[in-house]
């Protein structure tokens, strides 16, 4: 493909694969300068693996030359940048100590704000006592955390040392491996948030590793543990104590060493990876939730066709669509051709103009993802030692010394700023989606707010529509440019520069906001769908009782099939244009609706005009057409006949979990299935799923809020605790054979507040759970196989 060799779905499913081995394993990741890759920073940032210096002789002979070389140029007289010089626009002043320049240099780089929380201590009034002075503000109650989040420090650190070990900064091995060992060991300086811009490098935030590494007893050292049992509980050592735990020596930076280490884009490249990794994922998602939203709103696969991109040939469109189709393949609820309808006659935009509008998001991504890869594994400080290494590719036999600009982070800051650009497009198809979904006026039959009881007393997924709005408002805030607001810094000196870390942390919020949006968005397809299904199963009951009914109700005056074949279309019709009515007004006014088709089918064999096109019935005398009081009870009928079938159909949807997962094609039952079956999220029945209310019923019944028997305490109780039950005769998983434990051992209903359950997506689809088995299927089907039209 033009955009990428791979398509951006098998790119993100390569990744995760590449991930998933790092994790399963138990080899380090190896650094030897030229092939870091994403997959290797999220590993060792969110996956506590490990990473170590190569053996490659020859990239260990390259660094210990880089830094022989640097000693020889000095012995020879030369003025070096950063060695001899100070720095900046200080760069006029010489100096013979090297030694002393660095720590200067540290020095004045490590003026970051912490709060006393972020480094484990407490605060200044002393509130963790109860015990502050009148008048202190507990700002523990307020303020967030100024520090860096350890992730994006554990990658910063790994990809600083991934670029020292280039062999283009003059930093010894034992630096780079000091470093490492540190990465091994789970530690991480406390780094403040805030004070880069990103050129000359991320020269604050690195400071803090420099500090760490000479053992500074005021840098303090975040160390936590990966075992299952403890994380979360970070221990908070000085520096200096937390080297003397990791056997490793205070460093004395040598010339150029402290400048090396901090003079480079790795922060900035660091949180730039983790929020590329994020944003490829969600644009997965998006197109996977855009096939649950096809089938949830009883759209067609039609609009992901071939033809429609082979005729408007951009590569990132014809992904999409194909990628969608695919994830369709298998639908009930969405097949390939387009049906006929009543009213709209083709989706609306959120659907049929998909591809479209994700086409160019997969274009910037892969261009963003492309972009973070090559500063990975580049040279990113000044200035560079040339050794004149024929293997660089360039021949230069006699080497030199460069002063450039490769900590100029611009590349990264374009990176960002396209992904900001194209998570904020992809929130807003999601929230565009989502609100159609919950708008009765607009879902194709579906209740108000996707309640499945009285719509009076019921509004189940509104408050999920105005938040879906709140998020929308501040993730378009988000989205603008950053490097718009750049500002002259350093007497000057640093008059461009590219906010890069800043556009890399927006672009990690707006990440997150998006997953926010994804969850949201999974919680109320999960229950459009089951209404969907609902809804269809209702249809086919009713229409197969109402021949018995007409038959009942008229005799002999026409063949039941054939009214019935006029008639029930147009009822069920309006009973899902009256979703907006309580079960009962909603039967007895689709019925009365009703009587006027049910007349003029009678009465059409005489009329040479009709208010609507019937299909002709058998002629029959004028006779037989009913009177008043027989139209009046087949309405009175026909109002029961269809709250009883919905009641009964809700009442089974009710009680049988996941049903709707037969309708659903292969890829979107993934989704579906995990959210009802591994996290015990079921269908929301109304008002009566309220915590309170369910709890209230549930005692006022004699049991538990799982609907179990008191006296059945003590045996579930046994039997949870022994793996052999969950209480409702599931055993230990809730039903499933995926090994997954469910939240909830119980039904599900009535236990949890709408947030929770949404909470719950959210962290299975941010910690990888849920997209595992998204990969897993695509790496069994290969949708990225598919005919793209071009």
């Amino acid at each position: 493909m033009g955009y990428s060799e791979t398509s951006h779905l098998q790119q993100v499913c390569s990744e995760w694969a590449a991930i998933r081995t790092a994790w399963s394993g138990t080899s380090p990741v190896s650094v030897n300068g030229s092939a870091l890759s994403i997959a290797d920073v999220v590993a060792v940032s969110l996956h506590g693996i490990g990473a170590r210096l190569t053996a490659d002789a020859k990239v260990r002979g390259r660094m210990a030359s880089s830094a022989d070389f640097l000693s020889s140029q000095l012995a020879a007289g030369k003025v070096i940048y950063g060695v001899n010089t100070g720095f900046g626009g200080s760069a006029d002043t010489r100096t013979e100590n090297h030694h002393r320049l660095q720590s200067a240099l540290v020095q004045h780089l490590n003026v970051g704000l912490l709060l006393p929380s972020d480094k484990g201590l407490p605060t200044a009034s002393g509130a963790q006592h109860h015990d502050h002075e009148p008048g202190v503000a507990d700002l523990d109650m307020l303020l967030r955390s100024h520090a860096l989040p350890a992730a994006i420090v554990r990658a910063m650190m790994l990809i600083r040392s991934n670029s020292l070990a280039r062999g283009h900064s003059a930093v010894r091995v034992e630096i780079v491996e000091a470093l490492l060992q540190l990465v091994s060991a789970n530690m991480t300086p406390v780094v403040p948030l805030r004070g880069s811009i990103s050129a000359s490098g991320d020269l604050s935030p690195l400071s803090y590793v420099a500090g760490i590494l000479e053992g500074n007893p005021d840098i303090h050292v975040r160390i936590q543990s990966y075992l299952y049992q403890q994380r979360g509980i970070p221990r908070y050592l000085p520096a200096d104590q937390a080297l003397r735990l990791a056997n490793i020596e205070p460093v004395r930076l040598q010339a150029k060493e402290g400048l090396g280490i901090t003079n480079g884009t790795a922060a900035s490249c660091a949180a730039a990876a983790l929020a590329i990794h994020t944003a490829n994922q969600l644009a997965v998602w998006t197109q996977l939730l855009t096939a649950m939203g096809t089938e949830a709103l009883a759209g067609t696969a039609n609009n992901y066709d071939p033809f429609i991109s082979h005729t408007r040939p951009h590569l990132g469109q014809a992904e999409a669509a194909a990628t969608i189709r695919q994830f369709l393949a298998g639908s009930v609820l969405s097949p390939g051709k387009a049906p006929a309808r009543v009213g709209l006659a083709q989706d609306r935009y959120a659907l049929r103009t998909a591809p479209q509008w994700i086409g160019p998001q997969l274009e910037d991504l892969a261009l963003a993802t492309r972009q973070v890869s090559v500063e990975l594994n580049a040279t990113t400080d000044n200035p560079l030692i040339d050794i004149g290494d024929a293997g660089e590719g360039i021949s230069r036999p006699e080497g030199g010394v460069h002063h450039g600009g490769n900590f100029q982070a611009m590349a990264l800051t374009s990176a960002m700023e396209k992904t900001l650009t194209s998570l904020q497009n992809l929130g807003r198809l999601l929230f565009t989606q989502s609100a159609e979904l919950i708008d009765n006026s607009r879902n194709r039959g579906l209740p108000p707010n996707l309640s499945p009881d009285d719509p009076s007393t019921s509004f189940v997924c509104k408050g999920f529509d105005v938040n879906m709005a709140a998020y929308q408002a501040e993730l378009a805030y988000l989205a603008k440019p950053v490097s718009s607001h750049v500002q002259v810094a350093e007497m000057a000196n640093q008059s461009v520069n590219s906010m890069a870390l800043v556009a890399a942390r927006y672009a990690l919020e707006a990440g997150e906001i998006v997953s926010i949006m994804a969850a949201t968005y999974i919680y109320v397809l999960c229950q459009a769908l089951d209404l969907r299904c609902m809804q269809r199963q209702f249809r086919a009951t009713a229409s197969e009782r109402f021949p018995v009914l007409l038959q009942t109700v008229f005799g002999d005056r026409a063949d039941a099939d054939d009214v019935a074949a006029v008639v029930v279309p147009h009822l069920l019709d309006r009973w899902d244009e009256l979703s907006h009515l309580d079960l009962a007004q909603r039967g007895d006014t689709a019925s009365a609706g009703a009587t006027g088709v049910l007349v003029q089918a009678f009465s059409q064999h005489s009329s040479s005009s009709a208010f609507i096109a019937l299909p002709a019935l058998p002629a029959f005398p004028a006779s037989s057409i009913p009177d008043g009081a027989t139209l009046f009870l087949f309405q009175t009928e026909a109002s029961k006949c269809m709250v009883a079938a919905y009641e009964e159909t809700r009442e089974l949807f009710f009680r049988e979990p996941a049903r709707a997962g037969a309708l659903l094609s292969p890829a979107t039952r993934i989704v579906y299935d995990y959210v009802r079956l591994d996290l015990n999220i079921p269908l929301n029945r109304g008002v009566e799923d309220h915590p309170t209310l369910a709890k209230a019923k549930q005692l006022r019944a004699g049991k538990d809020v799982n609907g179990n028997s008191h006296a059945s305490d003590h045996a579930n109780h046994h039997s949870q605790v022994n793996g052999d039950g969950d209480g409702n005769g599931n055993g230990s998983t809730g039903g499933h054979s995926n090994g997954h434990t469910a939240y909830n051992s119980g039904s599900g209903n009535g236990t949890r507040i709408l947030g929770t359950m949404a909470s719950e997506i959210y962290m299975a689809l941010r910690d990888g759970r849920m997209f595992e088995r998204v990969v897993a299927f695509c790496e069994k089907t290969k949708p990225w196989e598919a005919e793209t039209g071009i």
